[in-house]
């Protein structure tokens, strides 16, 4: 039985990765929406191509809208307060209510909730009954 040449399996080893890199990829979706990668386009399907030597970095993902604390906090307490339920107060601060709101001290921070979200909001509220703004 003969040996194979080292040299020669040596050469073949050293140039398979160049083989590799000298075509493209296709990419495309499966119906589950599960990416996937092939050196040969997807048969009946659309795939993008993109070469394997190809160093670009990937393209940056879409910027995450800002979300403004305060406004986000003002719109809850807002909604929460033209709501029917009850709405407790925790005078003491151990996280439990005390007591409710009287109607006065509701209408005077529903008054509060609309100032803030005109400070710190650059849309309107949106009204919890019929969902416009609010004028």
């Amino acid at each position: 039985m003969r040996r194979p040449d080292r040299t020669a399996l040596l050469l073949a080893l050293a140039l398979l990765p160049l083989a590799a890199h000298a075509g493209e990829v296709y990419t495309w979706k499966d119906a589950r929406g599960v990416t996937h990668y092939s050196d040969s386009p997807p048969p009946g399907r659309k795939a993008t191509t993109r070469p394997m030597n190809d160093r670009r970095p990937p393209a940056p993902a879409a910027p995450k809208p800002v979300v403004n604390a305060d406004c986000s906090n003002a719109r809850s307490n807002l909604a929460l307060l033209q709501g029917t339920a009850k709405v407790g107060v925790d005078e003491n601060k151990d996280g439990k209510p005390d007591r409710e709101l009287t109607a006065a001290e509701r209408a005077s921070r529903l008054k509060l909730a609309e100032a803030q979200i005109e400070t710190y909001c650059d849309a309107p509220a949106a009204n919890a009954a019929g969902g416009k703004p609010r004028a």
